[in-house]
């Protein structure tokens, strides 16, 4: 059976007791991995183990996908009226919202982010969830006029059993993402959080029998990457697989996808996101979104707005209030309502950022503030900004994915937008400036999925988010999201036509 993780919250922020089974969910129920192996899970605050859950292997995955499978075939999928899918899905929404808290201390708690942001992550999948319960009866096809002498339409199809990778940087919120659609369309799910937070998708996993949801429509298998979500990504049986992560990573489920069955792939990756500051715009409000376009959720966001780039005639003021501004953001304690910056999530992307920190300062550029461990235990790393920096260097090239920006001065429109484009992603950008004209120009001529004119970071369920050239394929949320679960047929029927 699998063990029990008890914890007692007794923060500033959050007072309370959580208690559940640490199993991988399958068929409605929680239990061991077939090796009966166990992942620790490791509290980036301290660096101390928090409790170990059970690992799941590619054989979980074969039992999960028969499961997912029958409950297509018998009490899901085309068996199940949208508007009851709706309905359930709407439950889980409440659930969620009543065990608001709860879940926003568990992340914290596993993923190391503010208590604040956590709560605010569990509101966004209440909206995510609720947005997507609304859509579930309003999936549609059309009528095509062709002749009098046949019937013709279309209609989409739910696609089966699709499995889903999550990361860890929003571990519940990207769940969010992935279910509301799929299960709005009709889909079964396979979903793998990631093996660094797993404790709040095992959590929902109770929620979703608590909801009602049929055995087997959503399986749940905590688990390592090159084992569950290569035997997700490689699964015959397995008609669709959606994942959120790294551009590495996304290339090898792509992969998979062509050497097995040709799943249906969408993939939003990484990215290195420009932020255009004009000379004309409003510089404290500038200063202020830059802040959290760079360090928000410590830097570990696919969006970060992480290439500033600064029109010369405001450079010098810009750099002097935001690199005081950096200098500002209290790091430490996520349950401590003063803290605007917690952990990294763990060892290893602590490391990863401090590479990449130690190869700018080897490549010449200036550390204005930062780039240094803060404190001895745990994994805290102090807002980082670079300047005097070049086009070739990793830390203006590759992504992070850590509270490190660099700052670029540039001269004119033109300038800029070449500078911003001249990367291999392409997922978001932003742009500053009160001038409405330059504004729509030059979003407009950025090669971004997402372009956002004087704030930074702002998403919405109904606004679909992904992105262009390297930083992913598909679209998430709105409306746009739903076509990435269903299968379109289109249907010809005689009534007049004589052979």
């Amino acid at each position: 059976m699998p063990s029990v993780f008890t914890h007692e919250f007794n923060t500033p922020a959050f007072k309370g007791k959580v208690s559940f089974g640490t199993g991988i969910f399958i068929n409605g129920q929680f239990i061991d991995g077939s090796d009966r192996t166990t992942i620790d899970v490791i509290n980036p605050t301290t660096g101390k183990v928090t409790t170990s859950v059970s690992e799941a292997t590619a054989k979980d995955v074969d039992t999960a996908v028969d499961a997912a499978q029958k409950a297509f075939d018998t009490v899901w999928g085309l068996n199940t009226s949208g508007t009851q899918r709706g309905i359930l899905l709407g439950k889980l929404a409440g659930l969620l919202e009543a065990h608001r808290d709860e879940l926003a201390a568990l992340e914290s708690l596993n993923n190391g982010k503010p208590f604040d942001l956590s709560t605010s992550d569990v509101d966004g999948s209440i909206k995510c969830i609720r947005y997507y319960a609304g859509w579930a009866d309003k999936v549609t096809g059309q009528v095509q006029e062709t002749t009098e002498a046949k019937f013709t339409y279309s209609r989409h199809e739910p696609i089966g059993v699709v499995g889903q990778i999550i990361p860890w940087n929003f571990p519940l919120l990207m769940l969010a993402w992935k279910l509301g659609p799929a299960l709005a369309t009709g889909n079964t799910v396979i979903l793998k959080p990631s093996e660094f937070t797993p404790l709040t998708a095992i959590r929902v996993a109770q929620l979703i029998n608590e909801a009602g949801y049929p055995p087997g429509v959503v399986n749940i298998l905590t688990g390592y990457g090159n084992t569950v979500g290569n035997a997700i990504s490689h699964h015959m049986k397995i008609e669709k697989v959606a994942f959120t992560g790294s551009t590495l990573v996304g290339r090898k489920i792509l992969e998979a996808a062509s050497k097995s069955n040709l799943k249906n792939v969408t993939l939003e990756l990484g990215g290195k996101s420009p932020n255009i500051i004009f000379d004309d715009a409003d510089l404290e409000q500038a200063v202020n979104w830059a802040t959290h376009g760079i360090f928000w959720n410590h830097g570990q966001t696919c969006c970060a707005g992480s290439r500033i780039f600064v029109q010369e005639g405001i450079y010098d003021e810009f750099l002097k209030r935001f690199t005081e501004k950096a200098q500002s953001l209290k790091v430490g304690d996520p349950f401590n309502p003063e803290t605007f910056q917690g952990p990294q999530v763990s060892e290893i992307q602590f490391n990863r950022i401090m590479g990449y920190i130690q190869s700018g300062r080897d490549a010449g550029a200036k550390v204005e503030t930062g780039g240094e461990r803060q404190g001895t235990e745990g994994y805290f790393i102090k807002p980082t900004v670079f300047t005097n920096t070049s086009p070739d260097m990793l830390i203006v090239k590759e992504e992070i994915f850590g509270p490190v920006g660099v700052v670029i001065k540039f001269k004119d429109e033109d300038d800029v937008i070449r500078q911003a484009n001249d990367t291999v992603y392409g997922l978001a950008a932003a742009v500053f400036t009160q001038n409405l004209n330059r504004a729509i120009k030059t979003v407009h001529k950025l090669k971004a999925g997402t372009a956002w004119v004087n704030c930074v970071n702002e998403l919405d369920p109904s606004v679909p988010f992904g992105g262009f050239k390297q930083s992913g394929i598909g679209r998430e949320l709105g409306e746009y999201a739903l076509h990435n679960y269903t299968a379109v047929k289109g249907v010809h029927i005689n009534l007049d036509i004589k052979k």
